[in-house]
């Protein structure tokens, strides 16, 4: 269907048998779509904000007060992406059988209790546990995106998935600015020192995650019928021609799917609506998706695109600080906030450039080809900026933004394409992928590690794995073969 402008408000039009909105009401909050696109951004990013909210003040202030050494806090780094790591692994299937929005509310409030904790560490090792527990904040990605994707229809799954994604992440960037604000406040105004200030900064984004963590366990809806248990529930057949219906009963799975591809958006048999509902997970499917060479074709690029963007986006700070010191903490932070910020734009586009290819050419191969193109051209930047080390602020930042440009859109082309494969298992296979990029996060961070403050030498390694990577998963179908439903 057209974009029309009053979309970004009206009530959405709804496929009448899977019960999910052709259009993203981005400005409706009262409407249950998009209530649920409002909170799902919402709620990654303030995850996002407190799960990076240590990185702007790691670098210096907490660093020198608890008398860090390098290791110990590359090592705070790695736990956190480890911390998520594990719960990614585990909100997959709990969101298959309890429901995204429970799960993504539970990952919230677990997480502001380590977060009101922040105040009591005196030790590095205090730091170190501490951001392995804060790290269940990361997993809300998990929930975020099963939750979007059980709310919008096929035709904008990757743009509603890309924006919550995307403007989700942005709260990387925004913890850049907040958090330094609220130190500099409180030393300034105050009159804290700092010993005292950067402990006190953490009650401010426990305040927001309870708030948003509360607020989508009682005003948020699990599936666009209502209750998790009611997911099942699909709508009356719109009735097609009956040589449609007949070409379609006679063929095999694959050819059945081809079909219903090519036909018209407003038809969808009532067994391919049935093949894209969660079932409750079982051992023998977990595997069975685990193992399968669509999801490591969606998994290893992910865990480069994301995966790269945690690991430089916690060094990033200190980089600027080794290249450009008179910046200072606060000015090195503010130009690493960029960094994160830019996934408000164009981690959405990566997902709204990929709804476009599958409008125009009905293919998935298209969102792959996307996928692809964007994993290499970031590769090339990292290669770029490692290579090059550059002592030039315009050159540097100019660098950089390229990178976040085609990181932020492989991330979002990644989960356009997602939606299209083991439909059924939505939550497994969207918490291994996210698991993924923690795991590529963890990677990069121990080479970040053993590389020392030699930041570009690592950041040029990520960027050859990189392009390695993407080519090499570029030849696997995106979608297994007689699969039913996702097309």
């Amino acid at each position: 269907m057209p974009f029309a402008v009053s979309q970004l408000w009206a009530a959405p039009e709804i496929n009448p048998i899977n019960k999910k909105a052709r259009s993203i009401p981005v400005l409706n909050p009262v409407d249950k779509y998009g209530r649920t696109f409002f909170f799902s951004w919402l709620g990654f990013m303030t995850a996002f904000l407190s799960w990076y909210a240590f990185p702007p003040l790691l670098t210096l202030t907490i660093k020198k007060d608890l008398h860090m050494s390098q290791n110990e806090y590359a090592n705070s780094n790695i736990m956190s992406l480890t911390g998520t790591l594990v719960i990614r692994l585990m909100a997959g299937p709990l969101c298959d059988r309890f429901g995204p929005r429970l799960i993504f509310a539970g990952c919230l409030l677990a997480g502001a209790i380590p977060t009101a904790m922040a105040g009591l560490v005196t030790t590095p090792t205090g730091i170190i546990v501490l951001r392995f527990f804060i790290g269940v904040l990361g997993a809300s990605f998990v929930p975020c995106q099963v939750w979007s994707t059980g709310f919008f229809d096929k035709n904008v799954v990757g743009t509603a998935n890309g924006l919550a994604g995307g403007w989700g992440n942005a709260g990387g960037g925004i913890t850049y600015f907040v958090m330094p604000a609220i130190f500099d406040s409180l030393m300034k105004k105050q009159h804290l020192t700092a010993h005292v200030a950067w402990r006190v900064s953490f009650i401010a984004p426990f305040i927001i995650i309870t708030a948003v963590g509360l607020a989508i366990l009682f005003l948020g809806e699990d599936t666009p019928t209502g209750s998790w248990a009611t997911r099942h529930h699909v709508g009356d057949p719109i009735t097609a021609p009956a040589s449609s219906t007949n070409s379609i009963k006679d063929s095999s799975p694959l050819e059945k799917s081809e079909k219903d591809t090519e036909a018209n958006t407003s038809v969808f048999p009532v067994d391919t609506a049935e093949g894209e509902v969660i079932v409750a997970p079982t051992l023998k499917e977990g595997l069975s998706v685990f193992f399968s060479l669509q999801t490591l074709a969606l998994a290893a690029p992910y865990a480069c695109s994301f995966g790269g963007e945690l690991a430089i986006n916690s060094i990033l700070g200190s980089y600027y600080l080794k290249n450009f010191p008179k910046l200072g903490q606060t000015g090195t932070g503010r130009w690493a906030a960029m960094f994160g910020l830019l996934n408000v734009v164009f981690r959405p586009l990566g997902g709204v450039v990929s709804d476009l290819i599958f409008k125009y050419t009905g293919s998935i191969w298209g969102k792959k080809g996307w996928l692809v193109f964007c994993g290499i051209v970031m590769g090339c930047f990292e290669l770029a900026i490692g290579l090059t080390n550059s002592h030039h602020t315009k050159t540097m930042f100019g660098l950089i933004a390229g990178l976040a440009v085609f990181m932020d859109a492989s991330n979002g082309a990644n989960f356009a394409v997602v939606p299209h494969v083991h439909p059924f298992a939505n939550g497994i296979l969207s918490g291994i992928v996210g698991a993924s990029g923690n795991l590529g996060g963890i990677i990069f961070a121990i080479v970040f590690r053993y590389n020392g403050v030699h930041y570009d030498r690592a950041i040029w390694i990520i960027g050859a794995c990189s392009i390695g990577v993407n080519v090499a998963c570029s030849w696997i179908r995106p979608v297994p073969r007689g699969q039913i439903g996702g097309q």
